[in-house]
């Protein structure tokens, strides 16, 4: 009798160890998936703009915090996102993303398109591209698939013909094509801009381009049949979109932030403020 009290006493014992441990499991794994404050790098427009606008709000009535870390330039955020500073980054279009997970081995991957930013051509000298003299330099941004953008927004134009390829460079322009002898100028995306008077044309970024209070629609370049020189939103691969680490790729704060982004409420901002810059991408 003493026998088998003792083997129910110690199978007892060892079902209520067991309870205990896969209850702290569970409490363990919860305080992961139940994250609250959610840290996303940006730039400062749109991309700050529309979340502290139009996402944060909608984040806090779910009981989120949304945390975001402004950044200046187009490496930190990603580089930051891989070593765990940030919990997404949203400043970059899909091109641009996988060229970074390329060159830098980044294990990384995007949830959601959010907007597009169309680039555009804009001068301080001139207002039509009939006046674009020979020999004209053109400044477009450094980065390889931003380079590749601007390049295709001019050979659009007919100012040259580029090879065939996904990341064209300068280097890629058909000589004989290039009656005008357009040069090209390789110059950080952030800071064109600021240089636009030093150069005979530019193609700035959408985002860099309102911090310095250009707008596409108005103050880029005409062609000869008077339409701004705007990238094209037709089968556009550069839609911006949210960057996040795979293994967090389903947790429910990132589905959360992925959700919020692509709702009504930002669509409806994006439109309203920004009437052409920004084009919604959902």
């Amino acid at each position: 009798m003493k026998k088998i009290l003792s083997i129910i006493l110690s199978a007892l014992l060892i079902s209520g160890l067991s309870g205990c441990s896969t209850q702290k499991d569970t409490s363990k794994e919860t305080k992961v998936e139940d994250k609250k404050v959610i840290k996303v790098g940006a730039t400062a427009v749109p991309h700050k703009e529309i979340l502290e606008g139009a996402v944060k709000p909608l984040l806090e009535k779910q009981g989120y915090k949304l945390e975001i870390i402004e950044y200046t330039d187009y490496v930190l955020p990603n580089t930051a996102l891989a070593d765990g500073e940030l919990d997404a980054n949203y400043f970059q279009h899909e091109p641009y993303l996988n060229n970074m997970i390329k060159e830098k081995n980044l294990d990384l991957t995007y949830t959601v398109k959010v907007h597009l930013e169309p680039i555009a051509l804009y001068s301080k000298k001139i207002k039509s591209l009939d006046e674009l003299k020979d020999g004209a330099v053109i400044a477009v941004p450094n980065d390889s698939t931003n380079e590749a953008r601007a390049l295709r927004l001019l050979e659009s134009q007919g100012l040259f013909k580029l090879k065939e390829g996904e990341l064209v460079t300068k280097l890629d322009i058909d000589k004989a094509s290039n009656t005008k002898n357009i040069q090209i100028k390789e110059v950080d995306a952030a800071q064109i801009p600021r240089s636009l008077v030093d150069f005979d044309a530019a193609v700035i970024n959408s985002n860099y381009a309102m911090s310095s209070g250009l707008t596409p629609n108005t103050d880029s370049i005409v062609n000869s049949e008077g339409k701004h020189i705007i990238e094209s939103t037709k089968d556009n691969p550069y839609n911006n979109i949210l960057a996040v680490r795979k293994e967090d790729k389903d947790k429910p704060y990132i589905q959360a932030l992925s959700k919020a982004l692509t709702s009504p409420e930002v669509k409806k901002f994006i439109e309203d403020k920004y009437k052409g810059s920004v084009i919604p991408a959902f």
